[in-house]
């Protein structure tokens, strides 16, 4: 298993702002209290854009008058123009002012659809369920057109971000389930899901953000909250590793320097040479990867490999590395 430190956030927050500008007339909610989706958390003052929609209410109702007096004076005009007793001139002027009373009303509908939405706007709904944890204006504050009136989270599905370590990436996989303890409430003991596994690492500590979901119905947990979290690590198996700085890259090719005993020396004692082994890769932990291509027990060259060619005599210099 693999354990990690993380904190509470929720999955769902976020600043809800007014899409029209106006002064606060009535704050409906106060931190820390649960709203449903939909509900009323600021109210703006909305008294000139309804007088300016009553006038565009008198407006439509003109329009649509003259419009209907138009019409009939246009059915008339039609028929004393073809009985030859008004001019093709005077049936065009009868016809344009059907046409300017008709666009006065589709005009006048505009404004009234447009002053309906502000109005509706001026009444600042909650986006999703959740508690308002923090006030962003007050009563008689000028708000402007997206300025945010409140900050809300959903506490009833909260996740945890740990910081996973790229040893133990391939472990972290999406959907599965992970062991969440609550530093406060240690009698808690909580199954969780990963959610998330982002795959861009820290550039400083070479971890990946993994995100863990877990259900506060109850709501004992808070946001911000120290955590603990346990899931299984990738399953262990069999395999040869060698320390990354043993790996030399010749094109798409890739080999280690084997150390090999060479023929006797003058003197009759052992010498060594460096065979090139092509050697396929696996997965990295720390400074060491897995290959196939060597066998366990292989002495390999991790120093000044670089500049060997095969049958290179090599000095055999143990170097110590941490166990991966």
């Amino acid at each position: 298993m693999i354990h990690l430190a993380g904190s509470v956030q929720a999955q769902q927050r976020a600043l809800v702002a007014g899409e029209v500008p106006g002064v606060v007339s009535e704050l409906a909610v106060s931190e820390g209290d649960f709203v449903r989706r939909g509900e009323i958390l600021v109210r703006l003052r909305n008294t000139a854009m309804r007088r300016d929609l009553e006038g565009a209410v008198a407006q439509l109702e003109e329009a649509q008058a003259r419009l209907q007096l138009a019409q009939t004076a246009l059915d008339r005009s039609r028929g004393l123009r073809d009985s030859g007793v008004i001019s093709s001139q005077q049936f065009d002027d009868a016809e344009t002012e059907v046409g300017a009373w008709q666009g006065r009303a589709d005009q006048a509908r505009a404004t009234i659809g447009r002053l309906e939405a502000q109005i509706a706007a001026s009444h600042v709904r909650a986006p999703f369920s959740g508690v308002v944890v923090r006030e962003h204006c007050q009563l008689g504050e000028w708000v402007a057109s997206g300025g945010a009136v409140v900050e809300m989270a959903d506490t009833r599905r909260l996740e945890i971000v740990v910081n996973v370590p790229e040893k133990h990436f391939v472990g972290a996989r999406k959907g599965a389930k992970a062991r969440v303890t609550i530093e406060a409430l240690p009698e808690v003991d909580l199954e969780g899901e990963i959610t998330a596994v982002i795959p861009r690492a820290d550039p400083q500590t070479r971890s990946f953000p993994v995100k863990v979901g877990i259900d506060n119905t109850d709501g004992l947990i808070g946001i911000g909250m120290s955590a603990a979290v346990a899931f299984p690590g990738p399953e262990a198996r069999a395999g040869t590793v060698v320390p990354k700085d043993a790996i030399i890259s010749q094109g798409a090719l890739r080999l280690v320097y084997r150390v090999d005993e060479g023929p006797p020396g003058e003197d009759g004692a052992a010498t060594y040479v460096a065979t090139s082994v092509p050697v396929i890769l696996g997965a990295g932990v720390g400074e060491w990867i897995e290959v196939q291509g060597v066998a366990t027990g292989d002495t390999i060259v991790t120093r000044g490999n670089e500049r060997l060619a095969p049958g290179s005599a090599v000095l055999v210099e143990p170097t110590e590395y941490a166990e991966p």
